[in-house]
């Protein structure tokens, strides 16, 4: 609840509306529409009273860096995925390779004698 929310975030019940008109926060609802925040919420609230108090930044601010924040994080997952991805890709085409090599005729041919060539020696300069 909103009052416990405050609280626990050291702040005051209308600072977390105000969070919540900004889109900063959105807490879940019962169906009487009570506010029900989680640890996460909570969480959240704290770091934004650290930003806004302790680093000085204005709603807008605040609001800017959570939204490059949640950025980074989807950019970060996307590298992963990609990583894996190319990962994947280097341990198939290795396979391939070996499969290639593999499949090469190692056969020793005996060539007859007069098919032989003879290499004359290289001079020496």
């Amino acid at each position: 609840m909103i009052s416990i929310a405050a609280r626990l975030a050291g702040m005051h019940p209308q600072t977390l509306r105000i969070y919540e008109q900004k889109g900063l926060i959105t807490p879940a609802r019962t169906p009487k529409n009570t506010r029900l925040y989680s640890e996460e919420d909570i969480e959240r609230l704290r770091y934004i009273q650290k930003l806004t108090t302790g680093m000085g930044m204005n709603l807008a601010g605040v609001e800017k860096v959570i939204e490059l924040e949640e950025h980074i994080t989807d950019l970060q997952a996307r590298i992963e995925s990609l990583r894996s991805e190319v990962e994947n890709a280097t341990r198939r085409l290795q396979e391939e390779v070996e499969a290639v090599h593999k499949s090469y005729r190692r056969e020793i041919v005996l060539l007859p004698r007069t098919e032989i060539m003879r290499v004359p020696p290289r001079r020496r300069r």
